[in-house]
């Protein structure tokens, strides 16, 4: 779809709305002075996963939400239904169309925007954000193409305004718990690990609005939320579609960008069946005489995608979301010295671990819940009451807290521009890698050689 009106144009504007060279230039953001007690946000889509993050902030006194934008009506008013309900004023309102949050963005009292929008609109919407000074959360996908995570780094060094990538997974509290063991050394020496997207999302990629989840096969103009436009992903493209949330946790635990970086992957894909299937069997649908039974999917059930290292780990991607299955990420972390498999959706109880030099018995499996109450983070266990009640079992809390907090002391954010341009950039890479017949391809440094030399902040203080 064609822009309303070219970027250039859109930064010129910027420019003549007042919104000085200096004030760009800033070295994080553009406060008057160097800490801010209130941090003004303007959200950039409406949805499920925008209005999650809406909650998060309505609950705090800290933030304003200033401005909301999204063409999609029908999400806008759900979005002031809820800050109606938490009595805050109701934010101003861009809903003309595609582009209207580039009007949101020419505000001067927007200090920083979240970014929940369809994923074909993350690097446009955050190089637009960064070029009219604001700060940006940027939520999980994978790049459309790789020239789009080179354009989000550009951007970030022409204008000095930083990103933070909005991964949850990455707080949720198992996965925080072993951070702290591989932090404390325990694993020994990190050897593989592994992660994924082991998510039946059939009900989601087919839903007609009936009900907010497994409700008919429509998908596309007449689907509703995700299935408007998540599903045509599935139609034209075979990759690891969804990197971040099994890529992300592990990538802190090796310190990617941060004295580590990723070298090179090879992603291989099994056939598409699934899609299909679901269509033909659900109730009601017509079965093979169902328009959306001739549609051909190409997005394999399975993606498998191999990961290198700089410091010669290795990790393993799994990409399912066609297939009936229940609901786990399926994160292994390998040392020299023991491993833990997470056995069951994040429940500390559910999973398996093993030390060589702790475990009472050799060669046999303890429950990990031990283990995950004596190391409990220290971030868990500062913050678990503020985290009750909050999307995705508490991580939701987590992380718009370090969003919020990081702006508010004008530090940098635990994961910025380099980790959202690397882990982006999978998708791009192993659709190429896939298309080739599982060749390797080289990822990238968006670092520019300053992974070397940059330390590990993830988990620590505020982050």
């Amino acid at each position: 779809m064609k822009p309303a009106y070219s970027r250039r144009q859109f930064v010129k504007d910027i420019a003549a709305s007042g919104i000085t060279l200096s004030a760009i230039h800033a070295p994080l953001q553009i406060f008057a002075s160097p800490k801010k007690d209130i941090v003004r946000i303007g959200m950039i889509a409406t949805g499920l996963r925008g209005q999650s993050h809406l909650e998060e902030f309505l609950k705090r006194n800290d933030v304003e939400v200033v401005a909301m934008a999204d063409p999609d009506k029908g999400m806008m008013a759900d979005a002031q239904k809820l800050v109606a309900q938490y009595k805050k004023k109701a934010p101003a309102e861009y809903t003309n169309g595609n582009y209207d949050y580039r009007n949101l963005l020419k505000r001067d009292d927007v200090d920083a925007v979240i970014i929940a929008s369809p994923w074909e609109w993350h690097v446009e919407q955050a190089i637009d954000a960064m070029h009219a000074g604001k700060i940006a959360g940027v939520e999980v996908c994978g790049a459309i193409k790789l020239q789009d995570c080179f354009d989000v780094v550009k951007a970030h060094q022409q204008t000095k305004i930083s990103i933070m990538m909005m991964e949850n997974v990455c707080y949720r509290r198992d996965v925080m718990a072993v951070l702290n063991m591989v932090q404390q050394g325990m694993f020994g020496e990190i050897l593989h690990l592994q992660g994924g997207y082991q998510h039946d999302l059939r009900g989601v990629l087919f839903n007609d609005g009936k009900t907010p989840y497994d409700s008919g096969v429509e998908f596309g103009a007449k689907g509703y939320s995700e299935a408007k436009w998540r599903t045509n992903h599935y139609v034209t493209r075979n990759a690891e579609l969804y990197p971040t949330h099994g890529l992300g946790p592990v990538a802190t635990m090796i310190n990617i960008n941060r004295g580590n970086r990723l070298t090179a992957l090879s992603s291989v894909s099994t056939k598409a069946k699934g899609l299909h299937r679901y269509i033909v069997n659900y109730p009601g649908s017509g079965g093979e005489n169902n328009s959306n039974a001739k549609v051909k999917f190409k997005e394999g059930d399975v993606v498998t995608t191999q990961i290198q290292t700089a410091n010669g780990e290795t990790i393993v991607l799994t990409h399912d979301t066609s297939s009936p299955r229940p609901y786990n990420l399926g994160f292994r972390v390998q040392g020299t010295n023991g491993l833990w498999i997470d056995n069951r959706a994040g429940e500390p109880e559910a999973g398996l671990i093993y030390f060589e030099d702790k475990s009472p018995e050799k060669h046999t499996w303890e429950n990990t819940k031990k283990y995950m109450d004596e190391y409990d983070h220290p971030l868990w266990k500062r913050y678990s009451k503020d985290a009750e009640g909050a999307g995705h079992g508490g991580m939701d809390f987590f992380v718009d807290n370090a969003f919020i907090e990081c702006i508010k002391r004008n530090v940098e954010f635990p994961l910025d521009v380099y980790d959202l341009a690397t882990w982006y950039s999978i998708t791009p890479l192993s659709e190429k890698s896939i298309e080739e017949g599982g060749t390797l391809q080289h990822i990238p440094d968006f670092t520019d050689g300053k992974w070397e030399a940059r330390k590990p902040v993830f988990g620590s203080e505020i982050y």
